[in-house]
């Protein structure tokens, strides 16, 4: 590792934007890729807390600990950053964080506690944690910085595409990349262009959240896309529903799995299902006949979110089992 002087340079990078000729020769249109699997940790992730990190050492220059609740993405990035810090790190997660997961955190520095059957249930723990001294709890997604942070993955497509896309599509776990996309869509004067955000069944909070009109939490999460895994979306996330066009959608477990072979076969890059939910738009036909129908774009940004929660076994095994279903 490359020690890092604090507020040095940002702590992720710029990702390629590259469009698809696979995808694009199957729609008939441009679909262009923004490759956020590729970012030092695997994930979109980076951006937004290492944004949020930067603003809390500048608050609290004495901080000695970073306290973080995480899935698995979220905590793996704040224990990458702590480690370019040098300063400890303790990620809490629960009992649904893989194995693997826990012990690639591990190997950033990072301290790592089980602790609850979900992730709502290890982040009071790590609230808790936080308030001895010289701590910090950093949230996963719910914090301005964050979503400032976040901003940047769209910022940078702007910088790299020769004019804006026709739609955008994200996916949507508890809202912190919906709403960083979002910003930096207002940034970049994409103020016309559609925001899909996709979801699986059994972690749709932002979709449940839509069609009751208010922020309703999920009676549990069964969807296999655990890092899309809050029983409700954030308040902000909610909020601009009534200040851009967003289209909300969402799709089956093996939908996702089945996008993320196929994607994995085009591009030699494996993501996991939660990113699988927004691939699933443009690799099932009937999703995307939705989207031609409503939206009918002439072009189509995919943020490929990444994720490090998959193994090629993994895949396979889900695959085998949700076509049993």
């Amino acid at each position: 590792y490359q020690r890092r002087v604090r507020g040095s340079y940002p702590f992720h990078i710029v990702t390629p934007l590259l469009q698809s000729p696979t995808l694009s020769e199957k729609l008939g249109l441009p679909v262009f890729l923004k490759m956020d699997a590729l970012q030092p940790t695997g994930s979109f992730k980076i951006r937004g807390l290492g944004s949020r990190i930067e603003k809390i050492l500048k608050q609290k220059p004495d901080c000695q600990k970073l306290i973080a609740s995480s899935g698995g993405n979220a905590g793996l990035a704040v224990a990458y950053c702590a480690k370019q810090l040098k300063l400890k790190a303790t990620i809490v997660v629960p009992e649904t964080t893989p194995e693997f997961m826990r012990k690639r955190i591990e190997r950033e520095g990072a301290t790592v506690l089980v602790h609850g059957s979900e992730w709502s249930i290890a982040n009071e723990l790590a609230m808790e944690m936080a308030t001895r001294p010289g701590s910090a709890f950093i949230h996963p997604f719910d914090h301005p910085d964050i979503w400032a942070g976040n901003a940047s993955v769209i910022t940078e497509c702007a910088s790299q595409m020769r004019e804006k896309p026709g739609v955008v599509i994200c996916v949507c776990g508890g809202g912190g990349l919906m709403v960083g996309v979002l910003e930096g869509m207002v940034q970049s004067g994409w103020l016309d262009v559609p925001l899909i955000v996709s979801e699986t069944q059994g972690a749709h909070s932002f979709n449940l959240a839509l069609s009751k009109g208010e922020i309703i939490p999920l009676d549990r999460i069964s969807s296999i896309a655990k890092s899309l895994g809050a029983k409700e979306v954030c308040v902000e996330a909610f909020k601009w529903k009534d200040k851009h066009e967003i289209r909300s959608m969402v799709v089956t477990d093996l939908e996702a799995v089945e996008a993320c072979y196929e994607f994995g076969n085009d591009h030699r890059i494996l993501v996991e299902p939660a990113c699988g939910a927004g691939l699933a738009l443009v690799y099932n036909p009937e999703r995307w006949k939705v989207i031609m129908d409503e939206v009918k774009p002439k072009s189509v940004l995919v943020i490929v979110c990444g994720g490090n929660m998959v193994t090629i076994e993994m895949l396979k095994s889900w695959k085998d089992v949700l076509q049993t279903l």
